[in-house]
This record gives structure tokens, sequence and C-alpha cells, in this order.
């Protein structure tokens, strides 16, 4: 017995995410992404491991960030995780990611979903795009109750 979604394609998939903030308290060193716990809502749902790469600086000195998303809710990806300095505009990658984002993500607080591409033999290719606000209306009727 396993469980097909983590047998096999877990490891398949990777989350990418920019980073749009970099900021330091007192006691912890932020690194703040453009998505939150309704792309990738393991982390904050069970406190599940993502390893995370910085794919933009993969070389820079290793710092301790706290990984946060966009969302005022509780929102982190990671505490305490060392991670090869962060810049704003770095782009910031989830591993084994593959079981776990699109089919497990929502439109929480009218955020919409990103695309999805597919890497095959050296070239990428779209296989589902990018949600827009027009795709999150399109559902919605206009009762004419005003």
């Amino acid at each position: 017995m396993f469980e097909p979604g983590k047998f096999l394609v877990s490891e398949a998939g990777y989350f990418l995410v920019s980073t749009n903030l970099v900021k330091q308290t007192t006691s912890t060193l932020f690194a703040g992404v453009d998505s939150g716990f309704n792309h990738l809502i393991r982390p904050m749902f069970y406190d599940a491991y993502h390893e995370i790469v910085n794919v933009s600086n993969p070389e820079g000195q290793p710092r301790i960030y706290n990984v946060v998303g966009y969302i005022c809710e509780t929102d982190t990806f990671a505490y305490d995780r060392k991670i090869s300095e962060v810049r704003e505009k770095d782009i910031l990658c989830f591993k084994n990611a593959g079981a776990y984002c699109y089919m497990m993500s929502s439109n929480y607080n009218s955020r919409c979903r990103p695309a999805e591409v597919l890497i095959m033999d050296g070239s990428a290719h779209l296989i589902r795009r990018r949600e827009t606000l027009d795709d999150l209306l399109s559902t919605q009727i206009d009762p004419k109750i005003f």
C-alpha cells in the first residue's frame, strides 16, 4: 500500500514564488513572497515540510529565514529555515510540491491560482494558464436584489 500522490508526483513538482520583501526584526529575518496558503496549504495546515531553495542566488551566504506569504492570517511557509541569502525579486523554489499545489489550492481572499508549466526534454509547456479576476467573477450571478 502507498499513497499515489506522494509516491508518484510529489517529487515531480516544484512551486516557484517571487520574493517581494526581506525584513529584519529584532529577532527574526523574514522573506515575504508573492503567494500564500491558498496556493500551498500544507505547511500551515499540518506543518508539512517543503525544502526551499533560492534559485536566483544559490551560492549566497546561508541565513536563517521565516518564509511568509501574502495573506494576513497565519501564512508561514517555513520557520527558522536556512536558505542562501534572499533578496527582493529572488525566486524561491519549494520542492516536493507536485501533489499538493493546484489540487489543494483555493481562491481564498479572491486570490487567483497561478499557471502550471510542464518542463519536458528541456522545453517549457504551459499546461494550465494563470487565473484572472474575470475567471473568479464568471460564476457569480447578479440576483437583481439592489
